[in-house]
């Protein structure tokens, strides 16, 4: 009996340190499972996935077809920023704070942010209640600043002032009424920084926002930097509050948001994960200037043993080819002389053909590209092909006269082919005399059409 007591007993208790997080879409999606991550400044670690229960229900009597999921965290998950996402196409995803309590909240999938709502979880709701009252009184702030900006002829002094102190009055109400709770950092971080009188320039505004946009963000809060608060904030610090229309002045734009924002991360984990995060949004535009600024001026110069190599020789390699770069150096022997990429000087422009004898496509291809290269007087081909042994190679290089040949064995393991990210043949590159890339055509024809414009 004793052992049935103590059974009971410990079932009952481990059924307590469990918490639940109950989520509900307010409009049935087409996938149908939800992951549930723990956010860790710019990473997501994965906890648990959970599929959506799909049901409908009747509303104003309108058949409204809902999904519903949930997740079992026990008493020894962290405290923290989580994040729920879904769709395998375009993610979407709603992030919430646990801490060791039961989570609930409704949401539409196709907007989630704005249409969150949490029905369990006192620091979430208190904290969803903060940003939407915190939200329309700066807005009110904003909306004073930018009509006297406008008309500089109207006083709105006064009216500032009262809006200014409602936005002080709610912050200091909400920090009182979160003293000792997970979620007051997050509050003391989000106020913004006004100025307690009103600016009657543009450039006095953005000054002042610039300057002081990070005044009351902690970067050494731990609470903060194991969530996705500062990385929200860096983003808009980086990509939107700091922009100009002129391309040049961007990039010093991006050049001096970037220093602000390391020059403040003194936790140099957090500053690698940063970096990264911001590779990585550079990445996606191609800004190679801006990718080269982070490695050379950071990345390279964090703790050795903190950098991790493979991400870097990963990363270099794949821009080594990008347009814009000089292409990566290659030697061959032609006619017993020995020649290197860089160091020829027979032309105004090269045309870099990666092809092989064993591609069907490229046997039809490359006789039309030589063909069409023949009146080109200033520009040289040099055809790098890629092959398992030179028997075809020799045959049909004779037909191609006038080009620059270069045997490539081991065909795609060819440590050639693997700097130039070579995944199909043909594929073609375009350098100036200096052989830079300056273009990367995908077909023949758009090779055709580059030389048709100049």
């Amino acid at each position: 009996m004793k052992k049935l007591l103590a059974f009971i007993f410990l079932i009952s208790s481990l059924a307590q340190a469990q918490h639940t997080v109950n989520g509900t879409m307010t409009n049935a999606l087409e996938t149908d499972w939800v992951i549930l991550y723990k956010i860790e400044g710019a990473r997501q670690q994965f906890v648990q996935n959970s599929t959506i229960k799909k049901d409908t229900i009747v509303i104003d009597g309108n058949k409204q077809a809902i999904g519903t999921f949930q997740f079992q965290l026990p008493e020894t998950s962290r405290a923290g920023f989580y994040r729920i996402t879904y769709r395998t196409t375009n993610p979407s995803f709603v992030d919430f704070i646990y801490n060791k309590e039961d989570v609930s909240f409704t949401f539409h999938p196709d907007y989630p942010e704005q249409s969150v709502t949490f029905s369990k979880s006192n620091e979430n709701i208190i904290y969803k209640n903060y940003l939407t009252e915190i939200s329309k009184a700066q807005q009110k702030l904003d909306s004073l600043q930018i009509t006297a900006i406008k008309k500089p002829s109207l006083d709105l002094k006064t009216d500032y002032k009262t809006a200014f102190n409602n936005v002080n009055t709610i912050q200091k109400t909400y920090l009182k009424n979160t003293n000792g709770m997970y979620v007051q950092p997050f509050i003391k971080a989000t106020l913004r920084a006004n100025p307690s009188e009103i600016k009657t320039t543009a450039k006095d505004y953005m000054s002042n926002m610039t300057t002081t946009f990070f005044d009351n963000m902690n970067f050494k809060d731990k609470t903060l930097i194991n969530s996705s608060f500062l990385v929200d904030r860096i983003t808009d610090y980086v990509f939107y509050i700091n922009y100009s229309e002129n391309k040049e002045a961007q990039q010093k734009l991006y050049k001096e948001s970037i220093k602000t924002v390391l020059s403040k991360i003194e936790n140099p984990p957090f500053k690698k994960d940063i970096i990264e995060f911001l590779v990585a949004q550079f990445e996606n535009t191609r800004n190679l200037d801006l990718i080269d600024f982070l490695f050379e001026n950071y990345y390279e110069k964090l703790p050795e043993g903190l950098q991790n190599k493979e991400y870097l020789k990963e990363k270099k390699a794949l821009f080594a080819t990008e347009i814009g770069r000089t292409a990566p150096d290659f030697s061959w022997k032609e006619n017993g002389i020995n020649l290197k990429l860089s160091t020829l000087n027979d032309a105004e422009k090269y045309v870099l053909v990666f092809w092989s004898t064993d591609c069907s496509h490229c046997l039809k291809e490359i006789p039309l590209l030589h063909k069409f290269m023949q009146d080109k007087t200033d520009v040289k081909v040099v055809a790098f092909s890629l092959e398992r042994n030179d028997f075809g190679w020799k045959n049909m290089k004779a037909t191609l006269p006038t080009w620059h040949h270069v045997l490539g064995l081991n065909k795609w393991e060819n440590k050639i082919a693997r700097t130039y990210n070579i995944m199909s043949t043909p594929t073609y590159f375009i350098l100036d005399k200096d052989k830079k890339i300056i273009a990367k055509p995908e077909e023949l024809k758009d090779v055709t059409q580059f030389f048709a414009k100049k």
